[in-house]
């Protein structure tokens, strides 16, 4: 998940869908390089203990701290940033679909039903939320399926089903060979629901926590009003996308058909290891989405205003003197 710049809030020449793109896929791409290995502990926490009865369950990743020093102590640096180049694309995916298409979809909605483009309204800024986000993970799907396989992965302390795959490409090619394209979009259910629950809360809380914060503590726009603003959202996310994120991390990494679908895998879940099982690796996804959030807000900001000094300068139109 990455947020939160919309083209509404970058200036005049902001309604350029392809500058939001560019900007939202460079910008997602340097903050997962930064908290891939919290990801990676993760999908491994997810999966640890999967449907064993409680008290059964291995415990190799307590904590995002200790299952990154696990990681990196029994697989070094390229276990802990398994997957990163399926993360890359996907983060491409994702968050291009969601900032190219957020705003023109919300702008065309208010105008219709309010006939006020600049009108806010909480349901369409979810609405348009959920919707990007849920074009952004179809088109995306295979990419963070072969991401999980990848990730959950390990030599040392195997947690869930393994897969051995050489690379990205090889992964995709393998599941493919295996299982056709019906195969790429396993779980793509439980990865459109778990992006539209994130999407659809987090414009409107990042929106929400900005004007309350400048109303009622005075603060003005900049790094430290985008900061707070960025933290409260990602926080909210976190607590309401986890649930459907586990799920999906299960649904991906499986062989054959233990699960038969999104709710066939929740209830088995809960029924074996209790209520609190969908919120395993909760905390390394918080350690992952917080700083995710922040630095891909600052990121986005500066890579917008790059592009648009660039756009200015080699596609303004030029005047006859």
């Amino acid at each position: 998940m990455c947020p939160l710049i919309t083209t509404s809030q970058l200036g005049p020449n902001a309604n350029n869908n392809r500058s939001a793109f560019i900007a939202g896929g460079i910008a997602a791409c340097g903050a997962v390089t930064a908290t891939h290995p919290f990801e990676t502990v993760k999908i491994r926490m997810q999966l640890q203990g999967e449907l064993q009865d409680k008290g059964h369950q291995p415990h190799h990743y307590r904590g995002p701290i200790h299952g990154v020093s696990v990681i990196v102590r029994n697989e070094g640096l390229r276990g802990i940033y398994r997957g990163l180049g399926c993360a890359y694309i996907y983060q491409v995916l994702l968050n291009g679909c969601r900032l190219g298409f957020y705003e023109p979809m919300r702008t065309r909605l208010t105008s219709l039903i309010f006939n006020d483009e600049k009108a806010q309204s909480l349901a369409v800024n979810m609405f348009c939320g959920a919707a990007s986000g849920i074009m952004g993970a179809a088109a995306g799907s295979p990419f963070f399926l072969a991401k999980t396989r990848l990730q959950s992965f390990s030599p040392f302390l195997p947690v869930g089903t393994q897969h051995s795959y050489r690379n990205a490409w090889d992964g995709l090619s393998q599941i493919f060979r295996a299982e056709g394209v019906r195969g790429l979009y396993r779980g793509i259910g439980a990865a459109m629901i778990r992006t539209g629950f994130g999407s659809s809360v987090q414009l409107p809380t990042y929106f929400f926590a900005k004007r309350r914060l400048v109303r009622h503590l005075g603060m003005e726009e900049g790094p430290a009003l985008h900061l707070a603003s960025s933290t409260a959202s990602g926080f909210v996310v976190c607590v309401v996308m986890h649930p459907p994120d586990t799920i999906m991390s299960r649904l991906y990494n499986q062989n054959g058909n233990l699960y038969r679908g999104v709710f066939d895998c929740l209830a088995k879940t809960i029924r074996t290891e209790g209520f609190f099982a969908i919120y395993k690796g909760f905390l390394p996804h918080l350690a992952r989405i917080l700083p995710h959030t922040i630095l891909t807000l600052s990121l986005a900001e500066q890579t917008n205003k790059l592009i648009r000094k660039l756009e200015d300068r080699i596609l303004a139109p030029k005047t006859d003197l």
